[in-house]
């Protein structure tokens, strides 16, 4: 297509949205002339679905569960006026909370403030708010936010040791929606470990966001943490950021969760819209289901020009792939649906995998996402007329070019300035773009039955390690190989599985478990020491 033509095509399809200071531009996705209008049907029908899950319809039917991420913003909304109340009664327990600690009123009984607080957290409870920290955190934040996102003793200890003797004016919120997430329990247990050992009380230095009722709310309730706030069962983790998972974090650490809060519904208020070129939402689903033939055919790469958004492409991972990554349809066939996502902040990705985007497997869709503001002050001539800003637009505009001469189809999201408002903007774009593509593709974009398969499995892992590790302790003085131990607990079947317990046991002090090294690998012998 000649530069007149595309330009012709750019002014189509451009989706401008002054309310929220976005543009979209999916002009250079290779979609026929008639494509919308034979998508019209289609998405008008995701029009509806969302209209009812907004209303309080069972929109998670494997769970039973209502879908009320976008109450959170627009509490008007919610279909019951308790559930209004709730969301009310909590941003503002949230705001209370923050300006007593902010004040010094709540406080660390060895020192006057709270400087720091540590989130203890993974999947939803902590890409969110481990996202919005660091796009938006400054100098001048009122706390430090530090987190634990990961059940790993080095990453545990990295994080303490980073802390040191702050750890007395270190706030700890432990946020776990089910209240028994093994993760969020284990680094739970590792922080109250380091707070004893420091001779602090955990209790005076925590805070619990969870289910009211579950075991974390329990014990917080019983051990008199310095607060709770609440999760509900029809808000999920990875669309909990506008909830008290994302905004007491963001509170502490001194950005301004109302105007966060005013993007996100801003956006609602716009991807609310029927007509679909002016809808962002609905013209980013018809782009993906485009690109991936409705099946998950082609990847979908995020391309972020601004450092503060290098984790967005981690963000976005979780969102999209938790939520269309589905064996069954909502009619019980199976389908195995998805887009893969990953991606790289700009210019870095030039300096790193462009030159396959541009030359290699064609078997993914770019998207390019700019900031028009660069910074505050005025910048530094890099060369005469240009600064360090203008080449990072060049650099996007120059590969964005480059991809389409080698017919590598991308969207182009712009920014006019990245704030607190605008972050919310563009989580929530791409949170009803999801919900719009579920109900293209006719999937349960709010229940993750792969995720709870694997934690089942885990805990069979566990408990075959418990049973290994018995048999061993009963039989000291004796050594065995995996096979010879499987075979002597019954479970010969799990060979391998054993054997990786045994060499991870035996690189560790903590079961005493020594390797003797045998005629190959697998041959190795062990016993407890």
């Amino acid at each position: 297509m000649d530069d007149k033509l595309l330009w012709e095509r750019y002014k189509k399809y451009l989706c401008v949205c002054p309310s929220i200071g976005l543009t979209l531009d999916v002009s250079r996705m290779n979609f026929a002339d008639d494509y919308l209008d034979r998508m019209e049907l289609q998405i008008q029908k995701a029009y509806q679905a969302m209209d009812a899950l907004e209303s309080g319809a069972i929109a998670n039917p494997d769970e039973n569960r209502m879908v009320g991420h976008y109450w959170l913003r627009s509490p008007e909304r919610a279909p019951l006026p308790e559930i209004r109340k709730e969301i009310e009664d909590t941003l503002q327990a949230i705001k209370d909370f923050t300006f007593a600690v902010h004040a010094g009123k709540i406080f660390p009984r060895k020192r006057a403030r709270f400087t720091r607080f540590l989130s203890i957290g993974i999947g939803g409870s902590a890409l969110g708010p481990q996202f919005t920290a660091d796009a938006l955190g400054t100098p001048k934040d009122r706390m430090q936010a530090l987190f634990l996102d990961n059940t790993d003793p080095d990453g545990i200890d990295r994080v303490l040791s980073h802390i040191g003797n702050d750890l007395q004016d270190t706030l700890t919120i432990v946020i776990s929606k089910s209240g028994g997430t093994t993760e969020t329990r284990n680094g739970m247990l590792e922080v109250a470990a380091a707070y004893k050992k420091a001779n602090l009380s955990f209790e005076r230095h925590a805070v619990a966001v969870t289910g009211v009722g579950s075991k974390l709310d329990e014990l917080a309730k019983n051990d008199s943490w310095l607060a709770r706030f609440p999760m509900w069962d029809w808000v999920g983790g990875r669309t909990s950021i506008t909830s008290a998972v994302g905004l007491l974090p963001m509170a502490l650490q001194g950005i301004h969760i109302q105007d966060f809060l005013k993007g996100a519904a801003l956006c609602d208020e716009s991807t609310r819209k029927k007509e679909t070129r002016s809808n962002p939402a609905a013209l980013l689903a018809l782009a993906w289901y485009h690109a991936t033939n409705g099946r998950g055919a082609k990847d979908m790469v995020i391309l972020p020009y601004r450092d503060r958004l290098m984790l967005f492409p981690k963000y976005l991972q979780q969102l999209v792939m938790e939520s269309l990554g589905k064996e069954k349809d909502l009619s019980g066939k199976v389908v195995n649906q998805g887009i893969a996502v990953y991606g790289n902040k700009g210019t870095t990705d030039q300096h790193a995998y462009v030159q396959q985007l541009r030359e290699g497997v064609n078997n993914f869709f770019a998207t390019f996402i700019e900031v028009l503001h660069d910074r505050d002050a005025r910048s530094l001539e890099v060369e005469p007329g240009v600064t360090s800003g203008d080449y990072l637009h060049a650099y996007l505009q120059g590969t964005r070019n480059a991809l389409y001469e080698n017919k590598r189809e991308s969207l182009a999201i712009t920014i006019e300035k990245l704030d607190a408002q605008s972050i919310g903007a563009l989580i929530a774009l791409y949170e009803r773009a999801v919900g719009f593509y579920a109900a293209l593709v006719n999937i349960n974009a709010y229940h993750q039955p792969g995720v709870e398969a694997g934690k089942k499995m885990a805990g069979a892992v566990i408990h075959l390690q418990k049973e290994a590790l018995d048999f061993l302790n009963k039989n000291k003085g004796d050594s065995f190989t995996a096979e010879a131990l499987a075979k002597g607990i019954g479970a010969e079947e799990n060979s391998e599985t054993i054997f990786r317990i045994l060499e991870q046991a035996s690189a560790n002090g903590d079961h005493r478990i020594k390797k003797s090294l045998g005629k190959d690998a697998c041959d190795a012998h062990y016993e407890v020491f």
